[in-house]
């Protein structure tokens, strides 16, 4: 296991690129970017089976980014592991581009899914951790979901599934930062209480800070030890982490920014 300074830097340049990459673009999903770098830096530096040098080998760890607009800073992660050049990265949403604004498995190695459309990614992971069980392979599949996601009927439609078919090799997370597109969570459609709702649909699930990448690779070693039931890990976290000029607003969701308000915010995460 990697220690928490190691992570916690990994969480940092993943932050670092993503501002940069948007900043370049002038316009990007900062907010929901940002506050799942910490997840990210786990993952891939520290639980996750995969390799750059083979990115399809049929027994690596499997992750989908169900709220697909948080793209940037799985790009970031994906670069700085050695999936492809780090000068890609300034080619987010840029024409011709393998880096498109949503994650997209045709265009961009190292992505297992392509999604945009809320909540289809979810159902993908729940298909994957399905394939699993059946040729009892040994690898994990994770997912991240947001929490204005968590809205959708097909969310909750995967949900029950997985939770009747104890698919254990299912490792996900919700995105907590309680702020979507057009407000509050609570004020557009409140989802509380988010772990009631996931035990009731018979999932593992563990309430933690998500910002910790201590709690957050506890929180996967503890997934892992359980049998018959898929896991749900809900961190609560910060929309647009990191990021004074994004950091807990709303307006975040996707918006301008130009290079100067990117190299500010990275000179201040040191």
């Amino acid at each position: 296991m990697e220690n928490r300074a190691y992570l916690e830097e990994k969480a940092k340049d993943i932050r670092k690129h993503t501002l940069s990459c948007i900043g370049k673009l002038g316009v990007g999903h900062v907010g929901g970017s940002l506050s799942i770098a910490d997840i990210l830096a786990v993952l891939y530096y520290d639980q996750m089976n995969v390799d750059p040098k083979n990115p399809q080998k049929p027994d690596r760890d499997r992750f989908v980014l169900s709220k697909g607009h948080g793209g940037p800073a799985v790009y970031s992660a994906l670069a700085l592991k050695g999936y492809f050049p780090m000068d890609q990265l300034c080619t987010l949403n840029q024409p011709n581009t393998d880096l498109p604004s949503h994650t997209d498995r045709n265009r961009t190695i190292g992505v297992d899914m392509t999604t945009g459309s809320l909540g289809q990614g979810f159902s993908a992971s729940v298909g994957m951790a399905t394939a699993v069980q059946m040729d009892k392979s040994p690898f994990y599949v994770y997912s991240i979901i947001g929490d204005g996601e968590s809205q959708e009927g097909q969310i909750w439609e995967a949900a029950m599934f997985a939770g009747s078919q104890k698919l254990d090799h299912l490792i996900s997370f919700t995105d907590y930062n309680k702020m979507q597109i057009d407000g509050e969570v609570k004020d557009v459609n409140g989802i509380h209480p988010l772990d009631k709702k996931w035990e009731a649909f018979n999932w593992h699930v563990q309430v933690i800070d998500g910002h910790d990448v201590i709690a957050i690779q506890e929180a996967i070693l503890a997934a892992k030890k359980v049998t018959g039931k898929p896991s749900m890990i809900i961190c609560n976290t910060i929309k647009g982490k990191g990021a004074s000029f994004a950091e807990g607003k709303v307006g975040s969701h996707n918006m301008p920014v130009t290079e100067e308000m990117a190299k500010e915010a990275i000179e201040r995460l040191g």
